[in-house]
């Protein structure tokens, strides 16, 4: 592969490919567009062509966003918590990613573009909140603008030492292109061990809906602790008894409860990963009873059935 007869092309063809670049990893594809941005922005010819590729750049991020926000209106935490399933660690959950929506508000997509994992799940959170399309994507313009324009601009203000760099991979392509490789693969080796450590964190004992339901006609009056993001409970309803909290606030959420009583957790992401990460810090703080639910809320719900809906089966547990 010859980069500098690549980089020619680029420079040629650079607003078509800083575009389909920006718009695809935006929709979620695993193409990292700051390179892109970053060559394209030393490869511009004047100001004027910078300000062209920005706003090729921002065009694509906005019309991303855009449609994450339309499947987000229209179907809500599904998207969500389908996007959280194809995370490699999901541990840190959409749920997670809702609470710093929520607590940063529109301010949040200015950033979102430089938080890894937040730039594609902030434009469906929005769409299911009902945030206002105009304010929406005012936001989410300024937002695309000053993270392209900043790549652009490093680019365009580091030229001749990127020309220089492209010069010396075209001359050891081959011992760099074994760099990226293995620094791709511990990254990934990272994020599958990541993956691995919850799997194993699964092996925490947990309580099945049925024996859960079973517990309270029983007589029983387990604490319950609802790790759902507020997004899902607005759209679900909230479950009798439960007390709604996240992982910032979990240990004061649970400060006057019984060191010795039975505490269930429940969440609504893959892998009940919220509600085993919620348990586990419960038992070390020194609460005897913890487990979390297995199948968390859909579970629940699917078993329960109208008596869950009815408000019928969770009273509230007195203080």
């Amino acid at each position: 592969m010859d980069l500098l007869r690549l980089s020619q092309s680029l420079q040629q063809d650079a607003l078509a490919f800083v575009f389909l670049n920006v718009l695809a990893q935006q929709m979620g594809l695993p193409v990292p567009a700051v390179p892109t941005l970053l060559l394209a922005g030393s490869l511009a010819a004047s100001p004027s062509h910078i300000a062209r590729l920005l706003a090729a750049a921002v065009l694509a991020s906005v019309l991303a966003d855009w449609l994450w926000y339309l499947a987000g209106r229209r179907w809500g935490y599904r998207v969500l918590a389908g996007l959280c399933r194809l995370s490699l660690n999901p541990a840190s959950c959409v749920t997670q990613t809702e609470s710093r929506f929520t607590r940063w508000g529109v301010s949040s997509l200015l950033l979102a573009k430089f938080i890894p994992g937040f730039s594609t799940v902030a434009p469906p959170i929005a769409g299911a909140l009902r945030m206002r399309l105009a304010s929406f994507l005012l936001a989410a313009g300024a937002g695309g603008a000053l993270w392209a324009g900043l790549a652009l601009a490093v680019g365009w203000m580091l030229r001749d030492a990127v020309h220089v760099l492209i010069v010396m991979l075209d001359r050891h392509l081959g011992l760099a292109l074994m760099l990226v490789l293995a620094l791709a693969g511990l990254w990934l080796a990272w994020k599958v061990g990541q993956r691995w450590r919850h799997r194993q964190a699964r092996g925490l004992a947990q309580l099945t809906p049925d024996e859960l339901l079973a517990l309270v006609e029983g007589g029983g009056r387990p604490r319950l602790l609802d790790l759902r993001g507020a997004l899902m409970v607005a759209e679900t309803g909230p479950v009798p008894g439960a007390i709604a909290t996240d992982q910032a606030r979990l240990l004061q959420a649970v400060a006057d409860w019984p060191r010795d009583q039975p505490v269930v957790t429940f969440c609504a992401c893959p892998e009940d990963a919220s509600a085993i990460q919620a348990a586990r810090r419960l038992q070390q703080a020194g609460w005897q009873d913890v487990k979390p639910l297995r199948g968390g809320f859909d579970a629940l719900r699917a078993v329960a059935g109208p008596r869950l809906l009815a408000l019928e089966v969770l009273d509230p547990v007195p203080r």
